[in-house]
This record gives C-alpha cells, sequence and structure tokens, in this order.
C-alpha cells in the first residue's frame, strides 16, 4: 500500500502539514507535530480507522483515496518457486512460527 495523503490534500488546497493539523483539529482530531509529520511525509505503519474517518470527513475524500494498492509489491514479496523435481513441497508457513502447546 502506498499513502497519498499529501496529493489529496493537494487536491484540496492544503500545501503544509501544518494546515492539515489545524484543519483536523478542528473536526475534532488533536495530532502531535511528530504523529502529523509522519502521517504527511511517509508510508505510516498504522493508522486508527477513527482517524482515518476524521481525515476522509476533512478532505472529502474516501479510505481508497488515500490507499494506493500496489500488486506489483505483494508479487516482490512472494518466495520464487523452485522447480527441482522431488513433488510436491508442503507450502512454507507464514506467519509466527508458534510450537503447539501440550497436550
Amino acid at each position: 500500500m502506498r499513502w497519498n495523503l499529501r496529493l489529496v490534500a493537494a487536491e484540496q488546497g492544503i500545501w503544509k502539514s501544518t494546515e492539515m493539523r489545524r484543519r483536523l483539529a478542528d473536526a475534532g482530531l488533536e495530532i502531535s507535530a511528530g504523529k502529523m509529520s509522519n502521517l504527511w511525509i511517509g508510508n505510516p505503519t498504522t493508522i486508527r480507522l477513527d482517524d482515518l474517518d476524521v481525515i476522509c470527513v476533512v478532505l472529502d475524500c474516501t479510505p481508497a483515496d488515500l490507499l494506493i494498492c500496489e500488486p506489483d509489491q505483494v508479487a516482490a514479496r512472494k518466495p520464487p518457486r523452485s522447480d527441482t523435481g522431488t513433488g510436491d513441497a508442503p507450502p512454507p508457513r507464514l506467519g509466527r512460527h508458534r510450537s503447539v502447546p501440550p497436550a
């Protein structure tokens, strides 16, 4: 996913993060300067849905306008297939490798 806040804000005439922060505060969302900086210049690793809702109201947009799917990035993360000729290998375990609790 790519975060598209700056472009959507620019389309609404908001060119500075301080202006965006002020408008969010006017809508009831107080954001620290550091968090606003992360939202403005980068790809946030997390965002609260309540915060996203306020951002969308302020910018008169939808989450789809702010979050751009990047299928090429997903394909790049996929491990390469190896054709070793040894038959069907079990699929790799995804996620955390947790042990099974004792019986």
